[in-house]
């Protein structure tokens, strides 16, 4: 106990202030934002898509907030709720990492439109490269559990399948956020330094878990 509140339900406050201070920020900055915010940057960091401003201020506060209540929520709703208790301390980080992860991207966002004009882009990836790698920490901790991890048919079937498609992806996950930092350095193929590693790492060890079901079902 830290100050009569459970370490766990501080995570969750420090998210939701997280969520008001990305909402406070905008809100003291709403006068010097133009009516029409850019809302979406290529991947070679030209501006393709706009927003009204009060969507722009409210939107991402709005969601972090929002995504802090339901994976507050769920783990009392999965049947296998007992499982997340036993690594509750990573799922409970998970969700603060994410929260910090979106007050940055907000504060990109409002620092461009303010009218400084930078490579979106470049400073997204480093935030977006330790997001993947903090998510390759987190994984191989996961028990069986309906809402957090690789959950595969084959995963929720066999718990030494959940155990070995997991420690693969922690190493898996943890090499894409290092692949991903390349849109840094050679932004001329960033698409593929930050999709490719995600999207194939995703799917390699959704393969694995078949093979190694058959493996052990054998």
């Amino acid at each position: 106990m830290e100050n009569g509140i459970h370490p766990m339900k501080n995570k969750y406050i420090a998210s939701w202030l997280l969520a008001a201070g990305a909402l406070i920020s905008g809100l003291g900055l709403y006068p010097f934002l133009p009516a029409v915010m850019a809302s979406h940057w290529g991947i070679s960091g030209q501006v393709n898509g706009y927003q009204g401003k009060l969507f722009m201020v409210v939107f991402i506060p709005a969601l972090s907030a929002v995504l802090t209540l339901i994976f507050w929520i769920l783990p009392r709703l999965d049947p296998l709720g007992r499982n997340i208790a036993s690594f509750r301390r990573h799922y409970d980080n998970f969700v603060l990492f994410l929260s910090a992860f979106l007050l940055y991207v907000h504060i990109l966002s409002l620092v461009w439109n303010l009218g400084f004009k930078f490579n979106f882009v470049d400073f997204l990836t480093p935030a977006f490269a330790l997001f993947i790698y903090g998510l390759g920490v987190v994984l191989p901790e996961a028990r069986p559990n309906w809402i957090f991890g690789i959950r595969t048919p084959w995963t929720m079937s066999n718990g030494r399948v959940w155990f070995h498609t997991h420690e693969l992806a922690g190493r898996v996950f943890r090499a894409a956020g290092v692949l991903t930092l390349g849109a840094f350095f050679w932004p001329q193929f960033a698409i593929y330094f930050l999709l490719s590693p995600v999207l194939f790492g995703a799917i390699y060890v959704s393969i694995f878990s078949y093979f190694d079901w058959r493996r052990e079902t054998n």
